[in-house]
């Protein structure tokens, strides 16, 4: 997990540091419905291949943006549920989304 020590004194910096990559927006995204499993996550997600979604996982993780529950049957089953960290970044979604279909509409 990050510490504060090394946290970039700029708070856009720090969103950055965290969110700053298209597949954990996305990540997050779809974890706002409800938890999902990680195949879940794979095709809803999109192209993403299955080596960069599990580092940003347990990136995503170790911030302390999700919880990931392994059980133990066979095949193995994983849920990712998003922190209330992780759904606080809610606004900021609904925010780029509002956005984005701004910017859609007018070109």
């Amino acid at each position: 997990m990050i510490d504060k020590k090394s946290l970039p004194p700029c708070p856009v910096e720090t969103m950055l540091v965290l969110m700053g990559d298209k597949w954990k927006v996305l990540i997050v995204r779809d974890l706002l419905e409800g938890t999902k499993r990680f195949g879940e996550l794979k095709k809803s997600v999109g192209t993403i291949t299955q080596k960069v979604l599990t580092q940003n996982l347990r990136a995503m993780e170790e911030n302390g943006l999700l919880t990931r529950k392994i059980y133990a049957e066979v095949p193995p089953r994983v849920e990712y549920t998003l922190t209330e960290v992780g759904k606080s970044l809610k606004p900021v979604l609904d925010t780029m989304y509002a956005w984005g279909e701004r910017y859609q509409e007018s070109i």
